[in-house]
């Protein structure tokens, strides 16, 4: 799968050593064309990750570029290592929130960003075209002190009060799910004066459970988080870029309040924009509302949002997926950041996590998803004229709203699915929502 979210597959099957090569050979020759500088390496903990570190840096070097080669590090530590070196761009190795034998390629530009989708598109035309790109041989050097840069970053940020995190001596319940999250979570709460009893904290990832940090997926964290007596349980997915959390009674509370409580953190002291997707729920923009700020939304991937925040001059954005991105430090989706913000709120209201919760609009967000194989575009006709009365959203699928609910049906980009995502006032109501959009696919030929 070739999307913004870079090159992602199964390992050896769809996803082989060739395809790794000649799309970092491709990136290669792009990043030589556009600017000077080392190209930097780094994967999360899947068994496959070494093998295409490998490809990737024979290929870069053939290419004549030099590697800095970070190891096993989370995403958004590598996005900042470009920044640090000053480096032509990056290749992140990892495939996210994707089942464990599914594995991917992201490409990072020289802002640390991931490429937009016209050079992500030039990436796969040169692919395609087997640019080989054959100048000379570059070298390769390492970097061990990513993970302590991107430490010391986030205990410096403005929006963080760490002396009253630490005062406030929460007890933390932390799911890492084996990945690149066990390399930075538990010290970056420990550094915040939390006492942390985690779960799969190893960076080994065998995966222990499906690694995307989504409500039912999160029982065994729950269950910590009650039987240690815990303010808060925090779950990450595999490369660290997204954050769940959960209750003090075990309960999760879904990952759309992981931008709602890092927005607010942010507001409380600076008022700007926020850039959201198109499937973030309405929380955001409650509490964004009660601070007069205004919110823009954009099609759903990183990118896109790292892009607008950036041209919006926001001053906070992200996903509805658990993925927050503070443009001041970096228009990247953070998982420590997100902690670090929340723990912060939490310190700073003095108010439990279902406290937290209750205190906003409460709305129920449904996601689904089927095969791909219709013709969306006449899926998309047939539901404008369903539903004349709402506002229709064409910049990513077709996102319908209405004042108080909206549906969204999009092609996803990380995998070969079609996906459905509704919110309402009641779970019945944005079951419903989701029921018609799938009785109009099935209706398609």
């Amino acid at each position: 799968m070739r999307s913004v979210s870079g090159v992602r597959g199964i390992v050896d099957e769809s996803l082989t050593p060739d395809v790794v090569d000649r799309h970092v050979r491709a990136f290669g020759v792009l990043m030589t064309d556009a600017c000077d500088g080392p190209v930097v390496v780094a994967r999360d903990s899947r068994e496959s990750g070494p093998r295409f570190r490998d490809v990737a840096v024979a290929a870069l070097t053939a290419v004549g570029i030099d590697v800095v080669d970070c190891g096993l590090i989370p995403t958004p530590t590598a996005q900042l290592a470009v920044e640090y070196h000053r480096a032509a761009g990056g290749i992140i190795i990892t495939a996210s929130h994707n089942p464990i034998e599914w594995n991917a390629l992201k490409f990072v530009g020289a802002d640390g960003l991931f490429l937009g989708g016209e050079l992500v598109t030039r990436v796969f035309a040169l692919a395609d075209a087997g640019e080989s790109g054959e100048t000379g041989a570059g070298t390769r050097s390492t970097d061990a002190e990513a993970v302590d840069r991107h430490l010391e970053g986030v205990m410096g940020l403005p929006f963080v009060e760490v002396e009253r995190v630490k005062a406030a001596k929460l007890q933390v319940a932390l799911d890492c799910v084996r990945g690149a999250g066990g390399s930075i979570m538990p010290k970056l709460l420990e550094s915040l004066g939390c006492t942390v009893e985690g779960i799969h904290i190893e960076t080994d990832g065998q995966f222990p459970r499906s690694p995307e940090p989504i409500p039912a997926n999160l029982g065994e964290l729950g269950d910590l988080v009650r039987r240690v007596n815990a303010d808060i349980g925090i779950a990450v997915d595999p490369d660290a870029d997204r954050l769940a959390v959960v209750d003090e009674h075990g309960r999760p509370i879904g990952e759309d309040y992981t931008l709602a409580f890092a927005v607010h953190a942010v507001l409380d002291r600076i008022v700007g924009p926020v850039v959201v997707n198109l499937s973030t729920s309405m929380v955001v923009d409650d509490v964004a509302r009660a601070f007069n700020a205004p919110v823009v939304r954009v099609p759903v991937g990183e990118a896109n949002v790292a892009h607008a925040l950036i041209e919006r001059q926001a001053v906070i954005g992200g996903e509805g997926n658990g993925g927050v991105m503070l443009p001041s430090y970096h228009a990247g989706r953070d998982a420590p950041v997100a902690a670090a913000l929340i723990l912060d709120l939490v310190s700073r209201h003095g108010r439990s996590v279902s406290q937290l919760v209750a205190a906003k609009p409460t709305y129920a967000i449904v996601k689904a998803k089927t095969a791909r194989g219709k013709d969306l575009a006449t899926v998309y006709d047939a539901l404008e004229r369903q539903f004349q009365d709402a506002a229709a959203d064409n910049q990513d699928g077709l996102r319908l709203a209405w004042s108080d609910r909206w549906l969204h049906v999009r092609p996803s980009g990380t995998e070969p699915i079609i996906r459905f995502i509704a919110e309402a006032p009641t779970e019945a109501e944005a079951q419903a929502l989701v029921a018609s959009a799938r009785a109009v696919l099935d209706e398609v030929v």
